[in-house]
């Protein structure tokens, strides 16, 4: 029922989001570390799943507590009710009380389930026996074990509750009831109750899903014209991408893009509604609507981001190209003032990035952009509006949803990650990574080809080296590039032998820069290593 609720309302105002958005903002950072680096992209979905988990078996304690006092129960409940309001109501992006009606329509419809359960596993009126009647004991005090089921758990939590009827009819009856009393609970009137609750449960669930994605920004995406920009791309050369199979190909499709954020549900922001306020340490506040952006001269470029938790050999970067306004365009318009070094910047579900002044006003393509790949922003990639700023890694420049652009200083403000351990500034470092083959493949002897990608935004990548078995470092074939904030397709022939081979690869950037092969975790400030990779060959 909360579901469906916040399907009218607006999907970000369901509770088990809310708290499980709490749990991470509440949660040590060493554990929100592990989870990112254990789960990766499956981190949120764990975490949403987490939070049932603990709220099943919180509801089969409210559902024992039912079946000795049902007052008990429904005090359970409003402690639920209590902690989804808060979790709620206190989010960056709540809009106020009206947040707080689905957690409220989810109480009142578990409360009304837990009563009719529980006087449904009591049997019809009745059924009890005079031994139990006649000292008072009320239906709702006296069922058998399994009323907790009431409040929505699995059969198998009522079947084990259910195990020792003697021990509960002992509680609930403290003058005695017969055994005869304790037969009087019907199984299997719980049973089908329970599993019509279920239903109408999952039913609801699905409608309000389908009624949140109506209400979502994804016909309006679908509806507008981008106008054309006024600085087009360079034209990708034919030799930028090799073609070889299971290489990554040179611009990465929307729907392959990787995808990390802080975001349980993608916030969805209607692109009419949407202004960007820039104010803080600047000579004339602004404030731009959409409309307004889209007027403004429009940059098409290439652009390669990175994520700072991308382990060596990771999968956490894509190349794409972007259509937008040059930030440093706009920032202008609000006059900064000279000592600024920080953009803070805001998300529509609150996230805040800071990305350094320098970096963005020193000429290179950091862009507020509304398109990828030639159509308007996927919502799950920052629709209306996000930022792309080639060079630096996403935490301090890749802002999604962006809303709020607030001209300060490093020394006076502090974006979401940085008191959780991660460096304030973050400047990508020379990477690179095999593609093919993959990590215990097996191969046939004879010519084979190694293959990957390197990258080094806003530098450029000069070469890359590749050894197997330690052996001398040979050169790779590099592909063509249009600039340098993209990544960099290479390529090596290899006569593999039998038997089992290690290979390695490492880059050096346009500025003489090699990675170095000592590894570090990607924390605090970007992973560093020398990608490396075991083969068997027969």
């Amino acid at each position: 029922m909360a579901l469906l609720v916040a399907g009218f309302v607006r999907p970000e105002a369901f509770p088990v989001l809310a708290v499980a958005d709490a749990t991470v903002d509440l949660s040590p950072q060493p554990v929100v570390d592990f989870a990112k680096e254990t789960l990766g992209f499956y981190d949120k979905p764990v975490l949403v799943g987490g939070v049932l988990v603990v709220l099943a078996g919180v509801a089969a304690a409210i559902g024992v507590l039912s079946t000795r006092r049902l007052a008990y129960g429904f005090a359970g409940l409003g402690v639920f009710g209590v902690v989804g309001v808060l979790a709620v109501v206190t989010r960056p992006d709540s809009t106020g009380v009206l947040d707080a009606l689905p957690t409220l329509a989810g109480v009142a419809a578990g409360a009304w389930m837990l009563s009719w359960l529980v006087r449904r596993a009591a049997g019809e009126p009745g059924t009890q026996t005079s031994a139990a009647t006649a000292h008072g004991t009320h239906a709702a005090d006296a069922t058998a074990p399994g009323a907790q089921a009431a409040a929505g758990t699995a059969p198998g939590a009522q079947a084990a509750a259910g195990s020792a009827p003697g021990a509960q009819a002992a509680d609930a009856t403290p003058h005695g009831t017969t055994a005869a009393g304790r037969d009087a609970f019907d199984r299997r009137r719980l049973l089908t109750g329970v599993a019509g609750g279920v239903a109408v449960a999952g039913a609801s669930a699905l409608l309000g899903w389908q009624i949140g994605d109506r209400r979502t920004v994804s016909a309006a995406r679908v509806r507008l014209a981008l106008p054309k920009p006024a600085t087009p791309a360079k034209p990708i050369p034919v030799a930028a991408d090799f073609r070889i199979s299971g290489l990554s190909p040179f611009i990465t499709k929307n729907q392959d893009f990787y995808r990390i954020d802080t975001a349980l549900i993608v916030p969805q922001v209607d692109p009419n509604q949407w202004t960007l306020r820039i104010h803080g340490m600047v000579d004339r506040p602004i404030e731009l609507t959409y409309a307004d952006l889209l007027k403004m001269p429009l940059t098409e470029a290439d652009v390669t981001l990175t994520c700072v938790s991308n382990e060596v050999g990771g999968d956490l970067v894509g190349n794409a190209r972007w259509l937008g306004v040059r930030m440093a365009q706009v920032l202008r318009q609000a006059g900064l003032q000279a000592n600024a070094d920080m953009l803070l910047s805001t998300s529509a579900d609150g996230f805040t990035c800071g990305t350094p002044v320098d970096v963005v006003m020193d000429g290179r393509d950091a862009l507020f952009a509304v398109a990828m790949n030639g159509e308007a922003l996927p919502v799950d990639h920052g629709f209306p509006v996000r930022q792309v700023v080639p060079g630096l890694y996403g935490y301090v420049s890749a802002t999604k949803w962006v809303v709020d652009i607030k001209v300060t200083r490093f020394d006076r403000d502090e974006a979401y990650w940085t008191p959780r351990g991660w460096s304030a500034k973050g400047p990508i470092k020379t990477q690179s990574r095999i593609d093919v083959p993959k990590p215990q493949d097996s191969l046939k002897s004879g010519r084979t080809t190694i293959a990957g990608v390197a990258w080094a935004q806003h530098t450029g990548i000069d070469a890359v080296e590749v050894r197997v078995d330690n052996g001398e470092w040979r050169q790779a074939r590099l592909a063509e590039v249009p600039g340098p904030d993209t990544w960099r397709q290479w390529s090596l022939d290899w006569d593999a032998t039998p038997g089992r081979h290690t290979i390695q690869v490492r880059a050096t950037d346009a500025a003489g820069h090699t990675q170095t092969e000592q590894p570090a975790p990607p924390a605090p400030d970007g992973a560093t290593g020398w990608h490396t990779l075991t083969v068997q060959v027969t």
